[in-house]
């Protein structure tokens, strides 16, 4: 039978999780901030145990929690980072599309799910709001439920649950967290530019979030009919679509409607995809799914990286020797558009960090993404498509998009003469 509770100073923490259990919940906006912060409370009445996130948009956990707790990520980005600068967090390699099937094999078993809802409909069924991504096979999986039903979160067109789900409900009201935009510069807008001349009226479109994302999908605001079928979404996603520019109309699949695994932004993301049967959220098996991607006509995923070598290897994960992104989605996004009829995968990054090439002979960490699996690279200095080119060919197109500063010691290096 639920319990149901009045507030979460209620919740008795030790009753529900056991010592040795690993407990999840969603990332960014979905976090249930009000049952994340009162677990680390009384964290030592537990004992030990494990949790494992997403990005995070609150400081939940701090270096002095982990006293007491192992926290495994998939990411080392948002408040990941201060964990990761000092060693206190385990990575989880792994694809994006991959997490709800470690959930469900129990290969990463977990134990406790805390999850964020929106108050429940006229039938008693609550949506999980902001986010399903990996909750939907966690909760299928996992021994206790634990539910924060927060009256600002939006009933969204997502996995429904009903009491009979859940093992404890505790009712909140806070907003959620909230991932405000930030105005891109000139070298965004330059490669935005660069990207936008890539991709056609109709085209369906994947796009990850951050300034040069965000400054790519606002440098759509020409096009016309582009569809969504993606990781995340932002705000940008509303002003185009209320622009007439996404419509959704042209895809084979989800006809009409856009489609993402979360909502990362800000209030005003979340009014637009309240109860609005245009938007549909869904866990990262239908969203990243190889098969179903490949099935989008003029698919089109636009990805990020901190590093690409001169062959098109692609590093997503470390800069400066610290891990602070991720696997992700973005091998699952460009492989997808690899194998669509006529589909376009683009990674865009710019030419350099400070004074430092991002074009490198060598990476200075792990292969994210193979070369086998790369598509087409933009800088600020134009677009590198190196599909059915040799490595050698592959080189050349790099170094043309390298940063001028950079291309002599490049080809240098390429040469063996330094």
């Amino acid at each position: 039978m639920t319990q149901r509770l009045a507030s979460v100073e209620a919740l008795d923490v030790a009753r529900w999780v056991r010592d040795g259990d690993t407990v999840t919940w969603a990332q960014a906006c979905a976090e249930p901030l009000a049952l994340t912060a009162h677990l680390m409370e009384h964290r030592a009445e537990v004992g030990k145990f494990r949790c494992f996130v997403g990005l995070g948009l609150a400081d939940t956990i701090r270096p002095e929690h982990c006293d007491g707790i192992t926290v495994v990520a998939y990411t080392g980005a948002g408040s990941n980072r201060a964990l990761s600068e000092r060693r206190l967090l385990e990575i989880l390699p792994s694809h994006y599309s991959d997490l709800p099937v470690l959930f469900s094999d129990r290969r990463f078993p977990v134990d406790v799910v805390l999850v964020q809802l929106s108050p429940p409909d006229d039938h008693g069924r609550y949506s999980l709001g902001l986010g399903d991504e990996w909750l939907s096979a966690a909760i299928d999986s996992a021994r206790v439920v634990i539910a924060e039903v927060n009256d600002h979160v939006p009933w969204t067109h997502s996995r429904l649950l009903t009491a009979s789900d859940l093992d404890v409900v505790v009712d909140t009201s806070h907003p959620p967290a909230e991932l405000p935009r930030r105005e891109p510069g000139e070298l965004e807008r330059r490669i935005a530019a660069h990207v936008a001349a890539l991709v056609e009226d109709g085209d369906t479109l994947a796009v990850g979030l951050g300034t040069l994302p965000e400054a790519i999908l606002a440098g759509l605001k020409e096009h016309r009919e582009l569809g969504v079928h993606s990781g995340a979404i932002g705000d940008v996603v509303v002003d185009l679509t209320e622009a007439g520019v996404i419509t959704n109309a042209r895809k084979p699949i989800d006809v009409g409607v856009t489609v993402a695994a979360t909502l990362m932004g800000t209030r005003r993301l979340f009014a637009f995809a309240s109860d609005n049967p245009f938007v549909a959220l869904r866990d990262t098996r239908y969203t990243h799914d190889h098969a179903r991607l490949a099935s989008i006509d003029r698919f089109v995923a636009i990805t990020s990286a901190f590093e690409v070598d001169l062959t098109g290897q692609i590093n997503t994960e470390t800069a400066g020797g610290a891990y602070i992104g991720a696997v992700g989605g973005a091998a699952d996004f460009l492989r997808g558009a690899r194998r669509a009829r006529r589909g376009l995968p683009v990674v865009a990054l710019p030419s350099r960090a400070g004074a430092r090439s991002r074009i490198v002979e060598q990476l200075d960490g792990p292969v994210s993404t193979a070369r086998a699996d790369a598509g087409v690279i933009v800088t600020e200095f134009g677009v590198a498509d190196l599909r059915g080119l040799t490595l050698s060919q592959r080189s050349a197109r790099m170094l043309a998009i390298a940063h001028p500063d950079h291309r002599e010691q490049l080809e240098a290096l390429l040469s063996g003469a330094v």
